[in-house]
């Protein structure tokens, strides 16, 4: 057993790896300001979580909630690449700024395990596949902020004798997503409306999707893993938007009618990991395949609206 802090585990990949979490055993705190996510999200397991409703730009408050723990998973972030182009000083503020409070706490209070939610976006202007070897060239001030705590993390696990991980999230999907803006959430909140499907651009962008069960499992390998470093996080298939509006039609049982828009700036026209390193050193590999992790997904938005709260 250990006592692990989640920072937003209120939100979309907090609700599902605090669950994964509780499972192993662990003893679990969450750190969240609730702008994000939702409590809701962890109201069947409230009674199992210490929840500490503060932002990670608040370093008493970081510091506070990170005592007593043996790891920290640190979630917590403003996400997308168009919000970062929006307003890039707020993406500093909570990104790059809030990063650093979360470390210097767990420097301070003992943690010697940091797993770090980072992102392909890292390598924006790179041709994929992507891998871990490549120099990073990141096309929007999220990509940046998310190479900062990279490499944050990995100099302050070199000088305080932290285990600490990134992990380069493809494009995530799954339950506890009603709140994001992400493109799976949408077209299948608008397939489940009988809403005409939005695609940017000509659809043509190609993404990797990996469920989120797949990433809750590749954060409880790299907590348990001996060594850090930097693993990317997919299914290694590379997947065209115009072809998940398709898949999405398909397991919505509702007609294919897209509503173009334009395209948005600082997207990569291709973007998908390489993942034999984290199969090699983390022992992991993806699981759910693209139509049954949409299906599973869609299930849970439609139990979501009937309940309010789903119990999983």
């Amino acid at each position: 057993m250990q006592r692990v802090l989640v920072t937003g585990g209120a939100g979309f990949v907090g609700a599902n790896a605090v669950r994964a979490l509780l499972e192993t055993g662990s003893e679990v705190a969450v750190l969240d300001d609730l702008s994000d996510g939702d409590e809701a999200y962890l109201r069947p397991v409230r009674g199992e979580v210490e929840l500490h409703r503060a932002s990670i730009e608040d370093a008493e408050a970081v510091r506070r909630a990170l005592r007593g723990a043996d790891a920290v998973l640190h979630l917590a972030a403003r996400s997308g690449v168009p919000p970062s182009i929006a307003d890039p000083r707020r993406d500093f503020e909570v990104n790059v700024s809030g990063t650093f409070n979360v470390l210097d706490a767990a420097r301070a209070e003992g943690a010697g395990r940091i797993v770090f939610a980072s992102s392909g976006a890292v390598l924006g202007g790179c041709e994929p596949p992507l891998h871990e070897d490549l120099a990073p060239k990141p096309l929007s001030p999220y990509g940046a902020s998310k190479l900062y705590g990279e490499a944050s993390l990995a100099a302050f696990g070199s000088s305080y004798g932290m285990v600490a991980t990134s992990l380069r999230f493809a494009n995530v999907y799954g339950p506890y997503c009603m709140h994001k803006p992400s493109v799976v959430a949408v077209l299948l909140r608008q397939a489940l409306a009988h809403e005409p499907l939005t695609v940017d651009g000509r659809g043509e962008q190609t993404r990797d999707f990996i469920h989120v069960s797949d990433v809750a499992r590749a954060i409880l390998a790299a907590l348990g893993a001996t060594n850090g470093g930097t693993y990317h996080l997919g299914t290694g298939v590379e997947t065209s938007v115009i072809e998940l509006a398709e898949a999405v039609a398909e397991v919505g049982g509702v007609p294919f009618e897209i509503d173009w828009r334009p395209g948005r700036p600082g997207d990569p026209p291709r973007n998908f990991p390489d993942v034999s390193r984290a199969r090699a050193e983390l022992g992991w590999a993806p699981r759910v395949g693209l139509r049954e992790g949409l299906a599973d997904t869609r299930s849970w938005l439609v139990e979501w609206a009937a309940a309010g709260v789903p119990g999983r």
